[in-house]
This record gives C-alpha cells, sequence and structure tokens, in this order.
C-alpha cells in the first residue's frame, strides 16, 4: 500500500473512531450523556439513560466505527503489491486506531468511553468466529449475573483465548491482536472491576420513566 494512502486511511481511522455518537444522539434529547448515569459516552449508558431507540443506535454506530476501518479500508488498496498477503495485519492496524479514536477520542479532550462496541466492531471485520462466541459468552454471564461489566470483561477474555484456540486459522498477528484488544477493553473496565470486587457494583436497570 502506498504509504501516503496509509497514513492518510490510519488518520481516518482514528477520527472515525473519535466520532463522539452517544454525545451526539443525546444532544438530539437535549442532553449531555456525560452528565448522565455513569458519565460514559458508550451505548451501555445511552440505553440506561436514555432508553432502547438511542441505545441501540449508539451500539450500531459505534460497532460501525471499528468494523469498515478494520474491514474495508485494507480494500482500497487491494491493487497494491502485497497487500492482500498483510490484510489482516493491515486490517488490525486500521481497527486498533479505531479502539484509540473511540477510547481517547481528540473531539473529547482524549476522554472517550471504553471501546468495547467499535473493539467488537474490529473483531467482527477480522475474527466473526470469535466475535460470535464473544456475543454468547456476554449473553449468558449478563443474563445470570445481570453485570454489563462483567458480561463484557468475560467476553474479552473468551474472545482472546479463542484466538490461540484457533492461532493456526487466524495466524500469531491476528491471534496477538485479539489478545491486546481483549487486555485494552479489561483496563478500561478498571472502575468496574473494583466496584465488582467491593460489592457495589449497579446492576443493568431499565431507565425509569419519569
Amino acid at each position: 500500500m502506498d504509504t501516503l494512502l496509509l497514513l492518510l486511511l490510519a488518520l481516518a481511522a482514528y477520527l472515525i473512531g473519535s466520532i463522539p455518537f452517544g454525545l451526539l444522539l443525546a444532544k438530539t434529547r437535549g442532553k449531555d450523556i456525560r452528565k448522565l448515569g455513569s458519565g460514559n459516552i458508550g451505548a451501555t449508558n445511552v440505553l440506561r439513560c436514555l432508553g432502547k431507540p438511542l441505545g441501540i443506535t449508539c451500539f450500531v454506530l459505534d460497532v460501525l466505527k471499528g468494523f469498515l476501518p478494520a474491514a474495508l479500508f485494507p480494500l482500497l488498496g487491494t491493487d497494491s503489491a502485497g497487500l492482500q498477503e498483510g490484510f489482516p495485519s493491515i486490517g488490525i492496524l486500521f481497527g486498533a486506531l479505531a479502539i484509540l479514536g473511540h477510547n481517547f477520542p481528540i473531539f473529547l479532550k482524549f476522554k472517550g468511553g471504553k471501546g468495547v462496541a467499535t473493539s467488537a466492531g474490529v473483531l467482527l471485520g477480522i475474527a466473526p468466529l470469535a466475535v460470535l462466541i464473544g456475543i454468547l459468552t456476554w449473553i449468558a454471564v449478563f443474563f445470570i449475573s445481570g453485570y454489563v461489566s462483567l458480561g463484557s470483561i468475560a467476553a474479552a477474555i473468551v474472545v482472546a483465548v479463542t484466538g490461540w484456540v484457533r492461532v493456526g486459522h487466524y495466524g500469531v498477528v491476528t491471534s496477538l491482536a485479539l489478545t491486546l484488544l481483549g487486555v485494552l477493553a479489561i483496563y478500561r473496565h478498571r472502575p468496574n472491576i473494583q466496584r465488582l470486587l467491593k460489592g457495589e457494583e449497579n446492576k443493568f436497570e431499565k431507565k425509569k420513566k419519569q
């Protein structure tokens, strides 16, 4: 891939990841999501504070922020020599930049979300089976425990493990990327982990009608 094109796509991936869809959707209701609930701009807080329509919309958009750079950006240079062979690595690079954009958005002074939905989008682009297993894990843990954060942490661990179980299929680079994404997701959940250990984490509840 041409160096200039690579740099432009890398910048685009980060900027796309930086778009604060949760904040923008909340503003359509005259709200600042950073001042509601947990203060997080992610889909879970939007869902909890502003209801299903905006919450689901935010989730889909945050997933697309990761999926588009990881799955489609590499296709923009398929005529370049060696791109097809390096496709997984190139997709991972763009996806990782989108996640960094979501977690540390330039538009919000580098204070963003936890990157779970965006990471899921990246994984969907490079390792769809791992995503499916991760989603099933999240659903199971969430419905058993009632904790969104615990489901997200468990899914991150399972996705990383799946990468190494299928390392023969994914390759070392992709498996390592799945592990690093999982570690990043868990790292961003540090406050949740502390509250879980203290028994202070709030279980998911539907937004009460005013």
